[in-house]
C-alpha cells in the first residue's frame, strides 16, 4: 500500500512512542497493557488529529486555500489542532463551535477554548445542537469568497477519507513498532467518535494484512449508529484508496456503555480512569475521549473481555488540554 501518492504536511518528527505500561498492568492483574502516545504527536499539545491534518492541510494547500474551516465541540481538541496547523502554514482559521449541551459555551473558558483566543482564531460562530453544521461553514467559504479570499473546510474531526489516511498511516507505524519490539498484539482498543481515526486504523491494519481486532469505545452514539458510520467511512476509505476487498463479518467491535448521559458530559468512570492512568503512570488522558474510553479499557479487563497475559495495546488520541475545563469533576 503507497500512500507516498498522497500529498502530505509533516508536524512531527518520527513516530510516537509504544510504551508498554508496567504498573497499570500489575494494578489491573490481567493482560499486559500498552499504549501509543498519539497525545506526543506534533502541533499545539499534541492529539489524534495532527495525523489527519497532514494530509487534509496538504489537500488545502494543493487547492490554493489561504484559510482553514471547521467545527467541534466547544472544547474540541480538532479545533485546536486545526488552527494550531493553520498557524504554523501562514494560513488563517475559522472555527464553528457547536454546543452540544446546551449553553456550554463560555467565552472565558479554560482548556481548548482558551488555546482558540491565545493561537489567534480569525473569527468563531457558537451554534446550537442541530443547526446545519455544513450550512455554516459554508456561509464561513463564501464570505472569505467575497473577500477574495479562498476557504477550505475541514468536516468534524477531519474524518474523511483525505483525514483517515493519518491512521491508515499509523497502523503501519503501528506494526512496524510491534515488529520492531518483536511484541504480538491480541487487541486494539481506541476511542470511536467521528470516526477517522477508528475507520482508518481498521482500513490500515487490514491493508497490511493484520488481523489484530481492533475495538471501539463510542463517545457519542449508540452502537447501530456508530457501526454505520465507521463501516461506511471504512468502505469509502478504501474505495479511495483502491482497496478492492471487504472487511470480514462482525469486524466492526464496539461498545458504547461508557457514553454516560452523553457527548462531553462527565460519568465517575471517566473520572476515576483519568486518576488512575495519573496516577499509576503519569499519563495525562482527556475528559472527553481518552478518559472515556480509558473507561471501557479498564472495566473490559475487569469483566475478563480481555484475558490474562493478552497483550493489549490503547491508542492515547490525545485531548489533555480539556482536563483544565473540568477541573471540578476530575479531582476527587
Amino acid at each position: 500500500m503507497d500512500l507516498a501518492r498522497f500529498p502530505r504536511r509533516r508536524y512531527t518528527e518520527g513516530w510516537t512512542p509504544l510504551e508498554h505500561l508496567p504498573l497499570l498492568t500489575q494494578h489491573m492483574g490481567g493482560p499486559h497493557i500498552f499504549i501509543k502516545r498519539d497525545d506526543l504527536l506534533g502541533l499545539t499539545a499534541g492529539g489524534n488529529k495532527t495525523r489527519k491534518l497532514e494530509f487534509l492541510v496538504a489537500d488545502a494547500l494543493r487547492q490554493g486555500a489561504d484559510t482553514l474551516i471547521t467545527v467541534g465541540a466547544v472544547q474540541s481538541n480538532h479545533c485546536r489542532l486545526t488552527l494550531s496547523a493553520a498557524v504554523k502554514e501562514g494560513m488563517n482559521c475559522r472555527l464553528v463551535l457547536e454546543q452540544r449541551v446546551p449553553d456550554s459555551y463560555d467565552y472565558d473558558a479554560s482548556g481548548n477554548n482558551f488555546l482558540f483566543r491565545l493561537l489567534g482564531v480569525e473569527k468563531t460562530t457558537v451554534v446550537d445542537l442541530g443547526t446545519d453544521l455544513n450550512a455554516a461553514m459554508q456561509a464561513e467559504v463564501d464570505e472569505l469568497a467575497a473577500e477574495g479570499r479562498k476557504g477550505y473546510v475541514i468536516p468534524g474531526g477531519g474524518s474523511n477519507p483525505i483525514g483517515a489516511l493519518g491512521y491508515v498511516s499509523c497502523a503501519q507505524e503501528i506494526l512496524a513498532q510491534a515488529f520492531d519490539k518483536g511484541i504480538q498484539f491480541d487487541h486494539l482498543v481506541t476511542a470511536s467518535g467521528s470516526g477517522g481515526t477508528h475507520s482508518g486504523i481498521l482500513v490500515g491494519m487490514r491493508a497490511m494484512g493484520s488481523s489484530i481486532p481492533v475495538t471501539g469505545i463510542s463517545v457519542r452514539r449508540p452502537v447501530p449508529e456508530q457501526e454505520g458510520l465507521i463501516g461506511g467511512l471504512a468502505k469509502d476509505t478504501r474505495d479511495f484508496l483502491g482497496l478492492p476487498t471487504e472487511p470480514p463479518e462482525g469486524e466492526l467491535r464496539i461498545f458504547d456503555d461508557y457514553v454516560g448521559p452523553g457527548y462531553s458530559i462527565p460519568t465517575d468512570e471517566m473520572a476515576e480512569a483519568v486518576r488512575t492512568f495519573a496516577r499509576i503512570e503519569g499519563i495525562l488522558l482527556d475528559p472527553v475521549y481518552t478518559g472515556k474510553a480509558a473507561a471501557g479499557l479498564l472495566d473490559l479487563i475487569q469483566k475478563g473481555h480481555f484475558k490474562r497475559g493478552e497483550k493489549v495495546l490503547f491508542l492515547h488520541t490525545g485531548g489533555s488540554p480539556g482536563l483544565y475545563a473540568y477541573q471540578d469533576v476530575i479531582l476527587d
